[in-house]
């Protein structure tokens, strides 16, 4: 009932033009804040997806490594414990150590990956390849694949390269005392392909063959840097994550890839966070058009309001109409806002309205709805409604005028 209401008030003409225009100066605003919020927060979800993608393509489903320091000892029945969980559909063995590499005249730091066979399933890496071939060769004659930074710091073209390159590496176990050259091992390695993921791995990863790598360091064959597993899809992270965290025991750290990159993924929702609460900002301006149309309102329907107090309306009723039309104002404009967001990002998809400047993975700004934001956004703009609304129709609820006779 209090809905007819105040959809009879929304409809019909005031004897006041100035009622008309900010009631509708109201609905415009909202939609305008409305259509704001889903368009940024639909770019940064697509931003955020890209990033993980890419992230996605180097870190693995799980990864496991040790609690204490840096190298596992995984040994036949930890090897037996994982290869027997179902829900894994792949599992590699991989050591990570600082190395020093030279092309000639050209030098530059990187972090050496030693990788089996089987990380090809594990790793996006293989279909990342933007020069040469993804191979990492065998101990005898081991091949390395280069991040894009990597392979331009060099100064080479890995699928053109004749000659192979140079690495150093700190060796394991060498007495105190010993000479630098005893201390670091140099090993010839053959350019075979390059990678272009992203940045932060583009200019710091090579990847190469474990056991050449396990060698130069001076590894056993059972000792590792980690173990990274690719979970089937639609397996639970989180489950699988506690299933092997119980059975490994807390000597080795099992981890997620949001635990992986905590400090990412926590810089972007904080970002989220932000934008939201800015944007939100102009909601609460539209907020004022609407406390002073419905105070307009209310002055122009004093004598509605007697008369359904003289036909036994509450105060609590009356109160309630004008908060209806409140609502009715912010969500006919969050309505249309939506219905504007939706089209504008459907356009985006389609014909790449406003391109992304510079060198990146791809040319236009990405969106993504996300069903959860159209609602947060939606329970946003009722709250500010009723909180807006609340003042005007409580003033209206408790008036006090009598009826006269004409």
């Amino acid at each position: 009932m209090n809905f007819l209401f105040a959809w009879r008030y929304f409809r019909s003409k005031k004897s006041t033009n100035a009622i008309n225009i900010i009631a509708w100066v109201t609905v415009a605003a909202m939609a305008v804040g409305t259509a704001a919020l889903v368009i940024v927060l639909s770019i940064f979800n697509g931003f955020e997806g890209l990033v993980k993608d890419l992230y996605s393509s180097f870190y693995p489903d799980i990864r496991i490594t040790s609690a204490t320091q840096k190298l596992i000892t995984v040994d036949s029945t930890t090897r037996t414990f994982i290869a027997q969980q179902k829900d894994i559909a792949a599992f590699c063995f991989t050591v990570e150590e600082n190395a020093h590499i030279q092309n000639g005249s050209f030098r530059t730091n990187a972090i050496l990956k030693g990788v089996d066979d089987e990380y090809a399933r594990v790793s996006g890496v293989a279909q990342h390849i933007s020069n040469g071939v993804y191979e990492t060769g065998n101990m005898e004659t081991p091949g390395m694949i280069f991040g894009s930074g990597i392979e331009n710091a060099l100064n080479l073209m890995s699928d053109r390269a004749i000659t192979p390159v140079t690495v150093y590496l700190p060796k394991r176990g060498v007495p105190a005392g010993a000479g630098p050259l005893e201390s670091i091992s140099t090993v010839n390695f053959q350019p075979r392909g390059a990678f272009t993921i992203q940045q932060d791995f583009d200019n710091k990863y090579v990847i190469s063959n474990l056991a050449a790598v396990q060698q130069m360091i001076g590894l056993k064959e059972h000792e590792y840097t980690s173990v990274e597993i690719k979970l089937q899809k639609g397996v639970d992270e989180k489950k699988m994550v506690q299933t092997l965290q119980q059975g490994l025991g807390n000597t080795y750290l099992v981890e997620d890839r949001y635990r992986q990159n905590r400090s990412l993924f926590a810089v972007m929702q904080l970002e989220k966070w932000a934008i939201y609460g800015i944007l939100c900002l102009i909601l609460i301006v539209a907020a004022f058009n609407m406390i002073g149309a419905l105070t307009m309102l209310v002055l122009e329907k004093q004598q509605d309001v007697q008369i359904l107090k003289a036909i036994g309306a509450t105060n609590g009723f009356v109160q309630i109409i004008f908060l209806s039309e409140g609502v009715l104002l912010a969500m006919t404009g969050s309505i249309i806002g939506i219905i504007l967001a939706l089209l504008f990002c459907y356009l985006q998809v389609t014909f790449k309205l406003i391109p992304l400047q510079g060198s990146f993975v791809i040319d236009y700004y990405p969106v993504k709805i996300l069903i959860t934001d159209l609602l947060m956004i939606l329970a946003t703009v009722l709250f500010i409604a009723i909180i807006a609304s609340w003042l005007p129709s409580a003033k209206a609820a408790k008036q006090q005028l009598s009826l006269k006779a004409q």
